[in-house]
């Protein structure tokens, strides 16, 4: 420990803090966005203005910063001046105004969506400001697939305390004093699980990670992965420890080519510096971290479907119990944890369980992060404390709706989650308060949705994936939730009763009640949880043959307003059916018998003169 901590001084001794650092984000996202070209664009920037920079900068390519709609993003420290969506074509006029001159381009400056003002740094973007970043705190700082990087922010100082000055049963002692739970759905205590497996004794163990993130919009994991490996590796060697494992597995989509890149960089690096492997930091202690490529099915996200697939069978849950806590991977007692919560480990580890504890509410400690997706001007990844109401993670750090002064519904929790009105913007954003009011944490998806989206629409397409991702081993799962599907297809074209709507709870709860696992049992959230707060949505599919939102194809007919159409004809040449006739300047008309409903009218009319009925 003491040469860990000598190294890690001499590493932050050799940077100057006050040096200028180009810290450019290389996050899927804005590598998917051109961001690799601007790194080469600033290289050569900078060369060429080489005689005139007195202290020339370092670039640093670091992981997802979290604002994914502003990619590529450009932050010069350490004055911490934020650029967005950054192209080549801006770098020359970074390094001359910025750079060279310490002067801002104020049309890469971020704008405000309400006020518009231009807001030169990180500190004072809503989006950042609004956050309290724990897992997420070395993300966007260090270059992931530098260790020396990692150890200057802290890495491994955690490990090095509970290898060296603690005993296995004070690690389990103080996660379970932290209060931490699993940021992977369930949310059970992690210092409970722990202890449950390590009671076994002197027996074969293991840990694993799950990192198979399959939530339609969710990237929290693979953010973590790709900006900060070394977090999620540190916080297995400590459950390894605590619990007497001596083999970890990381079980990753193989969707996440560069996770898994960085992740294999992460335990290389820390297998050739003494961290990994045999006789960690001379404690005697020996673990190593083996990596497992997913291939895409969702109900390999619940545990024992996970653990089956790492053994080599088809990927689907077994009875519990045994648990795995039990009788887990290969029938041994075992560990699984999500990606958020490894990470959290490490830092609980290193601050202290106290600290940890003083985060979020009474139930749920700490932070969580989230996905915060759709209809929202600040898409991206959020970590914010447990007990945060709903009304500021969407309406303050993002930034609110385009177009409307709030949001008709979120989805929390994924496909499994439920719908929360606006009415609820007050709710506090936690474990047990989400479940009440009939959604779920989950993993950390959150999707906001606006007037324009039909809400059973909505869990017609969630209960279509889970029907798709189910592993039909149980009746209830298999033959239920195509069902429930029918059902809301059968509503959205107009047919049904209020009946309908009755058959269509108690089938819910046989469902919940009888299905083998989470999958199931959690499917039936997105119809209850709308039912429950736009009841009257589905009424008026049913009795009005009226989609409101507009979005139900069988019950919405197009109309051109003759009083604003200036036939332009953008309508026409956008519509694939050729649905659209009228003379240039002159107002325009819809063929119903032509058209498919497929919006495309709407979309290039810049008047408002399609209308929906």
């Amino acid at each position: 420990m003491e040469e860990l901590e000598q190294l890690r001084g001499e590493l932050q001794a050799a940077v100057d803090p006050d040096q200028t650092m180009i810290v450019v984000c290389h996050g899927t996202g804005c590598v998917a966005n051109g961001s690799q070209d601007v790194t080469q664009a600033l290289k050569n920037a900078l060369a060429e203005a080489g005689e005139d920079i007195k202290v020339m900068p370092g670039i640093k390519t670091t992981g997802c910063h979290g604002f994914c709609s502003r990619g590529p993003l450009v932050i010069i420290k350490p004055a911490n001046v934020f650029y967005q969506q950054v192209k080549p074509g801006d770098v020359e006029e970074i390094v001359a105004q910025t750079i060279l001159k310490g002067e801002t381009v104020d049309r890469l400056l971020y704008k405000h969506p309400q006020s518009g003002d231009a807001l030169e740094t990180t500190d004072e973007i809503p989006f950042y400001a609004g956050q309290e970043r724990v897992v997420l705190q070395n993300i966007g700082q260090i270059d992931p697939t530098d260790l020396e990087d990692a150890l200057r922010a802290g890495a491994y100082a955690g490990m090095a305390k509970a290898l060296t000055a603690m005993q296995p049963a004070e690690v389990i002692e103080s996660v379970t004093k932290a209060g931490l739970r699993g940021r992977g759905g369930a949310g059970f205590p992690t210092g409970v699980k722990w202890g449950l497996a390590a009671k076994h004794g002197d027996v074969e163990k293991f840990v694993l990670c799950n990192a198979d993130e399959g939530d339609p919009g969710a990237f929290m994991d693979r953010s973590v992965m790709e900006g900060d490996p070394h977090a999620v590796v540190e916080g297995m060697i400590i459950g390894g420890y605590a619990i007497g494992a001596n083999v970890g597995y990381v079980y990753v989509r193989a969707e996440y080519p560069l996770a898994i890149k960085h992740l294999e960089m992460a335990l290389d690096d820390a297998r050739a510096l003494g961290l990994l492997g045999e006789n960690i930091l001379g404690s005697g202690f020996n673990f190593d971290i083996r990596i497992n490529r997913g291939a895409g099915a969702f109900v390999c996200g619940e545990e024992t479907a996970l653990m089956r697939s790492v053994e080599g069978k088809v990927g689907e849950p077994v009875p519990r119990p045994p648990y795995p806590s039990d009788k887990g991977l290969f029938g041994k007692p075992s560990v699984l944890n999500n990606v958020e919560t490894w990470a959290n480990v490490s830092r609980i580890l290193d601050r202290g369980w106290e600290w940890f504890a003083g985060l979020g509410t009474e139930k749920s400690k700490g932070t969580k992060v989230f996905a915060l997706v759709g209809k929202v001007n600040n898409v991206g990844l959020v970590e914010v404390p447990m007990g945060i109401k709903l009304k500021e993670i969407v309406m303050e750090i993002g930034g609110g709706v385009p177009g409307s002064d709030h949001f008709k519904a979120v989805q929390t929790g994924g496909p499994s989650g439920g719908c929360l009105p606006w009415e609820d913007a007050e709710l506090p954003v936690d474990f047990d308060s989400l479940i009440a009011a009939g959604s779920m944490m989950g993993s950390g998806g959150m999707i906001v949705m606006d007037d324009r989206d039909c809400m059973v629409d909505v869990a017609k397409y969630f209960l279509g994936f889970l029907e798709e991702e189910s592993c039909g081993k149980c009746f209830p799962c298999r033959l239920g939730v195509p069902r429930l599907r029918e059902t809301l297809n059968r509503f959205s074209k107009g047919q049904g009763t209020v009946e309908d709507i009755d058959d269509l709870y108690s089938l819910a709860e046989a469902i919940k009640m009888g299905s083998l696992c989470a999958l199931g049992g959690t499917a039936p959230n997105a119809v209850l949880s709308t039912l429950r707060y736009f009841r009257g949505e589905y009424e008026a599919h049913i009795l009005e043959h009226r989609c409101p939102a507009g979005v139900c194809k069988d019950l919405i007919t197009y109309k051109i307003d003759p009083d604003t159409c200036t036939g332009c004809r953008a309508c026409a040449r956008a519509c694939p059916q050729e649905a659209i006739s009228g003379e240039k300047k002159k107002p325009h008309t819809i063929d119903e018998s032509l058209c498919i409903r497929c919006g495309m009218c709407m979309e290039s009319c810049k008047f408002g003169a399609i209308q929906v009925f």
